[in-house]
């Protein structure tokens, strides 16, 4: 089969099962500016799944029929209840720039078979899905999704930290699986309280200096306007921007101080308190499941597959969230945190049967 053919058959059915990917969210959507949004992506995803059907038949080809993709609809679903409207957006912001990358290599890998209108309109068809990638970035600011990752990589931290200790703690106190557990909570306690800390200190802190930078150029324009446009031109032109280009849009906001501000400085919009709380309970929710088996089980080592086994299965979703939230391939995530957390944990336990057989500890 032609292969521009074969790929304007799967952005058919793309399309398609975007365009009622929306329509579906919009029906359990409770902000009513983003369910007006999602009927109109519908309607515009519906429109291009037309485009891509006239196109299949103008050029010879066989409609493939389209699918519904249930279980793409029922995750989005998932994820918007747990982690609410900003993981969506991370998500479905994702999913856009692909779009907008299979159709721009698309455009010119095979641009001297399109007619003119064609052009035009595949061209419209990228410009559609820049805009909808905008509106998803837009939204992910608004729904604060830096603390949906400040959740999932403190949930992260949790897991692999607390079944690394638990681990090498079996090899050390086989027989005594309850104190092997509550060593787990004390150290994770201690854990999510330290990585709390160190989140707001840290959040905080960007926010004191990006403060003081604020109030410096506030000073500076008030003193030299002069010295704050050679600045405003300087990051421009560091941006990429050419010079001459650089001092025009300079010359144009020379007395528009604020929007100097935001272009120098990018506001801070995260919020210590909220970003320490969601690390250190996240943190501790982590710690749940390694630790959890040690309580129920008779010994260490018979709690130790089980410890092994939840929180495997919770790396692997903490990984699919992660590469939800940040646009990598999640086949290559799941591998890397669990092959990375499990290693830990077996690095772990050789190091506790090392201390074990020096000490002589699980005796005591």
């Amino acid at each position: 089969m032609d292969e521009m053919l074969k790929l304007a058959k799967e952005f058919y059915k793309d399309e398609y099962a975007d365009s009622v990917l929306y329509a579906q969210l919009a029906k359990i959507e409770k902000d009513d500016e983003i369910r007006k949004e999602f009927l109109r992506l519908s309607n515009i995803e519906s429109k291009h799944a037309k485009f891509w059907y006239d196109f299949i038949i103008q050029h010879g080809g066989e409609v493939p029929k389209p699918s519904i993709k249930r279980p793409t609809i029922w995750s989005v679903k998932l994820l918007r209840k747990i982690l609410g409207p900003g993981s969506v957006a991370s998500l479905l912001e994702m999913g856009e720039n692909s779009a907008i990358q299979k159709y721009f290599r698309y455009l010119t890998t095979y641009a001297d078979r399109f007619t003119p209108e064609e052009m035009e309109q595949i061209k419209e068809v990228i410009l559609d899905e820049l805009e909808h990638e905008k509106f998803f970035y837009e939204s992910k600011q608004r729904f604060h999704v830096e603390n949906t990752r400040d959740l999932v990589l403190g949930m992260n931290d949790g897991l692999v930290e607390i079944l690394g200790a638990v681990t090498g703690l079996s090899a050390v106190y086989p027989n005594n699986p309850q104190l092997v557990g509550i060593s787990g909570l004390i150290v994770g306690v201690a854990g999510a309280l330290s990585m709390a800390i160190g989140t707001f200190v840290s959040v905080r802190s960007q926010r004191q200096i990006k403060e003081a930078i604020r109030d410096r150029m506030e000073v500076l324009f008030r003193v030299s306007p002069e010295k704050a446009m050679e600045e405003l031109i300087e990051k421009l032109t560091e941006g990429g921007m050419p010079e001459e280009v650089a001092k025009e849009v300079a010359k144009e906001l020379a007395n528009n101080s604020e929007a100097i501000m935001k272009l120098l400085i990018p506001e801070a919009e995260e919020n210590e308190i909220r970003a320490a709380l969601y690390t250190g309970i996240s943190y501790l929710l982590g710690v749940a499941f390694p630790v959890t088996p040690y309580f129920l089980a008779s010994s260490s080592l018979t709690a130790l597959p089980f410890s092994i086994l939840l929180a495997g299965s919770a790396l692997a979703i903490v990984a699919t969230l992660i590469s939800l939230l940040s646009g990598i391939s999640i086949r290559k995530k799941v591998a890397e945190m669990v092959a990375t957390g499990l290693g830990a944990a077996f690095l772990s336990y050789l190091f506790g049967r090392l201390m074990e057989a020096v000490f002589h500890v699980s005796a005591l």
